[in-house]
């Protein structure tokens, strides 16, 4: 990958390298060996100073300052919705393409929001180092699975149930559950301090803020960004959010009515060949997405592919899903954005 201003390798920062999502695209720098250039980490004050290895070498932690992205060419934000509002402009304005992990800029109508297996031609270099989105990780990991289907027969309304792991919260909230399970096989009382309730055995609603209408703010970014990807102010949806004892991967039922007939059998055909879709149907065996088969992986894994019976034939179609949230729902599709700024630039 080469997006330097000189031509040469491209200096690199990750910003949030010390949480979860931020460790997840420093593994996939060091693994792909395509950043040869300069890699820069930041993190929060108390990190700063300590070292990463990365790809054998020793990375100094540093905290973020005034001019500290001056000469970089790309950063990738993951340390949050405020820290991004304050330190995204300042990046691009030092002349760096910034791809944003948070929600600080997703729904910014000047701001291209990208998925690159769904809308890679919302990024557009022509205008110079700007910031990318990249959606939220439950919207990912739907659209990857359902944007070909929409495609062919075009989706007037999706309805989604989300199982989502611990993984969506952070390094700290995957701690917690770890711990919980060790403390309950110790008969030693459980830390709830992340979730404030015990998550091991249990699932409960999305722990993001309610609105007055009753969705919390995940329920709300799958509509909202949704239509914006899609270009589609129309198409209806509606979800729920549910925290389940996984540590990594989410899991979605997908519930999809179509404008146009589309069958079990050509639905099978197209997610086949669709990018970034694994297959996972096998009903002789009971063997579908699962979040252990999804974690550390890059595709999305889509199985139960049946007829809605609560539509006429072929006017609808019942998903379920599993992705990495860490991977194909923030890192992975974090790194692809740049891999298109790269190439756009370059070309």
């Amino acid at each position: 990958m080469r997006i330097s201003r000189s031509g040469s390798a491209p200096t690199v920062a990750v910003v949030g390298a010390t949480g979860a999502v931020g460790t997840e695209f420093i593994e996939l720098l060091a693994a792909n060996g395509a950043f040869s250039g300069r890699l820069r980490l930041f993190a929060s004050q108390r990190s700063a100073g300590k070292s990463i290895l990365v790809g054998g070498e020793s990375v100094v932690i540093e905290a973020l300052k005034e001019g500290c992205f001056a000469g970089i060419d790309i950063a990738f934000f993951s340390a949050g919705k405020s820290i991004s509002k304050e330190w995204a402009p300042r990046a691009v304005a030092s002349g760096a393409w910034v791809v944003d992990n948070s929600s600080a800029f997703r729904m910014v109508p000047a701001v291209a929001l990208v998925i690159p297996e769904v809308n890679p031609d919302a990024v557009d270099v022509r205008g110079g180092p700007a910031i990318v989105a990249v959606p939220n990780c439950s919207t990912i990991v739907a659209l990857v699975a359902a944007t070909p289907l929409h495609r062919v027969a075009k989706v007037r309304r999706m309805t989604v149930a989300t199982y989502q792991a611990a993984s969506g919260a952070g390094a700290a909230a995957m701690r917690e559950l770890e711990s919980q399970a060790h403390d309950f096989a110790g008969g030693r009382a459980m830390n709830t301090s992340i979730f404030g309730r015990q998550y091991l055995f249990n699932c409960f609603s999305h722990n993001s803020p309610i609105g007055a209408e009753g969705y919390n703010d995940e329920e709300a970014k799958l509509l909202h960004e949704t239509r914006k990807i899609w270009q589609d102010s129309a198409v209806r949806i509606t979800a729920t959010c549910v925290r389940v004892p996984v540590l990594r991967a989410h899991c979605e039922a997908i519930g999809l009515e179509f404008e146009s007939p589309l069958s079990e059998e050509r639905a099978r055909e197209i997610l086949r060949s669709a990018p970034g879709v694994e297959v996972v149907d096998d009903r002789a065996n009971n063997r579908f997405p699962e979040p252990l088969n999804a974690a550390g992986r890059d595709p999305v894994l889509v199985g139960r592919i049946r007829s809605d019976w609560s539509l006429d034939p072929g006017m609808g179609l019942q998903l379920f899903v599993a992705g990495d949230q860490i991977r194909i729902g923030a890192a992975l599709t974090g790194w692809r954005i740049a891999e298109l700024i790269a190439e756009r630039t370059q070309s």
